[in-house]
């Protein structure tokens, strides 16, 4: 598979709380995010806006601290 890279700019504070999840899970950022993008991708498109949703109340709280 071609691989492609991207960056994106966060807030440190974002980074920090990424980092943290990312080492209690025992895996890099990058490969959160990545398993994250992945999961999001395997999803199919009916099911989308319900996981979305899904996603966004259940870390509201999570999303309202790290900004």
């Amino acid at each position: 598979m071609n691989m492609s890279s991207i960056t994106i700019n966060l807030p440190e504070e974002h980074l920090s709380k990424l980092r943290e999840i990312a080492g209690l899970m025992g895996v890099s950022v990058e490969d959160l995010a990545l398993m994250s993008i992945e999961e999001l991708l395997a999803q199919p498109e009916e099911d989308f806006g319900r996981a979305a949703d899904y996603v966004l109340r259940k870390n509201a709280e999570l999303y309202q601290r790290l900004a």
